[in-house]
């Protein structure tokens, strides 16, 4: 189950792609759709049936976002915070191994082209919640239990 959490930066990204896709995708694709089949026979027409394909796409993104933004929480940082994992934050992770690992831990509506993003849904986001600078966790994975070691937390908002 996804958790309908996320961070401001991210509700904002779902609008502007929902009022893109509403307002400039879909009329474009409209336009190119009614040409096309204004040409005649549309069942060997390309530019019809592609753009009739690409025209679904957009309804059924656009119904996705629709549905899902009512019930996204924004989350936004919190002074209270500080100096421990929660959501929201990035954090810098290492194991024995030295290998290091740093990501932010956000909703599941975010993590979509990011390398540096986790969903708190995930293992890591679970095993990492609460946890401070030099606290040790386990993490399980199908190799078995892995040891981390917590290095910094910091938050975007923190700053302002």
């Amino acid at each position: 189950m996804k958790t309908n959490l996320i961070t401001r930066e991210g509700y904002l990204q779902l609008q502007q792609e929902h009022d893109h896709l509403w307002n400039v995708k879909r009329p474009e694709v409209t336009k190119i759709v009614s040409w096309a089949a204004s040409l005649g026979d549309r069942s060997e027409n390309a530019d019809y049936q592609y753009n009739k394909r690409l025209l679904r796409q957009i309804d059924r993104r656009v119904r996705y976002l629709r549905k899902r933004m009512p019930d996204l929480k924004i989350i936004d940082y919190s002074v209270q915070q500080a100096g421990k994992v929660f959501f929201g934050a990035w954090v810098e992770i290492e194991n024995d191994d030295a290998e290091k690992l740093t990501f932010r831990i956000v909703g599941p509506d975010e993590i979509y082209d990011r390398k540096d993003y986790i969903s708190i849904d995930s293992p890591m986001a679970r095993a990492l919640l609460k946890k401070q600078v030099d606290d040790e966790f386990e993490v399980p994975t199908p190799q078995g239990k892995k040891q981390w070691y917590v290095n910094k937390i910091s938050y975007p908002d923190a700053q302002k």
